[in-house]
């Protein structure tokens, strides 16, 4: 039995998973609260204790970059070495991935319940996939056909240099530019970017600030849930939030496009992270397709490749288990 885990500032999930059953179908599988331990290794002894399990074998996907099997975690005061985490837990083989890492290696194991095709296009077997995913940052990873399956590639794509392509977006630069001396991606793409969008909107007097959603806004710890929310549930009385989504939106297409163009993803091009899963109306939509494909004299290239939306709950903790079991 292998243990595969999902780590992150807020939460950590962790399951046991067997061959015989596959990467989707834990044996045993929980949630804890990262906050209120002081290392991983804390957690995955209480969770290997709690159930009287013996581990071959571990993999954890995580929140934070890795090196030499270590990492430091992002909004949590947790350093990872693999090598410590296998002395103080008894699990012989224990590996560290990122999570955009670990997410990766669940796409080519997710079967069509766990996604929704948003251009069908042309797959084809053994070429390239990609995955771009707006959580909290940007997550930009693909995946490569090496001796009989995929291999997942990590980048830092997410922090690539914004390139707006509508006059709007050229606005939105250069607002940004007075406070950040580096606009990549993900300032204007993820969780953090988000309401990075919103003040642009608001400040240069494009939509109005409703008074309860200002007031909302000024009380939340963290606006994005209540900008996206009211987008989505009260879109009459907050036009400009509808306006985020939509910008939102044209953004996320046209960066995957360029995802698509840089490593040619034939094999299919996967839309995750926390975010889309919540506004599929807009990941479907026209506004997305044709910032996608926008690509000049590159268009019937993109136009042929496959665009799904990933709906599978943790893809994260899928991936991990993915890899612990070698597929």
């Amino acid at each position: 039995m292998i243990l595969a885990g999902d780590i992150g500032g807020t939460k950590t999930r962790l399951g046991i998973f067997s061959a015989e059953r596959g990467p989707d179908d834990p044996i045993v599988s929980e949630t804890y609260p990262s906050q209120e331990f002081p290392g991983l290794e804390h957690v995955v002894r209480a969770f290997i204790e709690e159930h009287h399990l013996t581990v071959s074998r571990a993999s954890f996907g995580v929140a934070g970059p890795i090196k030499d099997n270590c990492a430091a975690i992002t909004n949590l005061p947790w350093v990872i070495d693999g090598r410590t985490l296998s002395q103080d837990t008894g699990i012989p083989e224990v590996t560290l991935l990122n999570d955009l890492e670990a997410m990766a290696y669940a796409v080519p194991h997710l079967d069509e319940s766990m996604i929704e095709a948003i251009n069908p296009g042309v797959p084809k077997s053994g070429y390239p996939k990609a995955l771009i995913a707006p959580g909290t940052g940007l997550g930009e990873v693909f995946l490569t056909w090496n001796d009989g399956r995929y291999q997942s590639n990590s980048s830092e794509g997410g922090h690539t240099d914004f390139a707006p392509r509508t006059d709007l977006e050229m606005e939105l630069l250069a607002y940004l530019r007075r406070t950040y001396d580096h606009v990549s991606y993900e300032r204007v793409c993820s969780g953090v970017g988000i309401p990075n969008l919103y003040a642009f909107l608001r400040d240069t007097g494009k939509h109005p600030e409703p008074p309860a959603l200002g007031k909302a806004l000024a009380e939340a710890p963290d606006q994005t849930p209540v900008i996206v929310k009211a987008g989505l549930e009260a879109p009459d009385e907050n036009p400009i939030c509808v306006a985020v989504l939509e910008l939102f939106t044209s953004i996320l297409g046209a960066e995957a496009g360029n995802l698509a163009l840089k490593v040619a993803c034939h094999g299919g091009m996967y839309i995750g992270g926390g975010i889309p899963p919540r506004m599929p109306e807009y990941i479907r939509s026209s506004l997305f397709l044709r910032a996608f494909m926008d690509k000049g004299r590159l268009e019937p290239m993109v136009t042929d490749m496959p665009i799904y939306l990933i709906k599978h709950g943790n893809t994260a903790l899928m991936g991990a288990a993915c890899h612990a079991l070698a597929l």
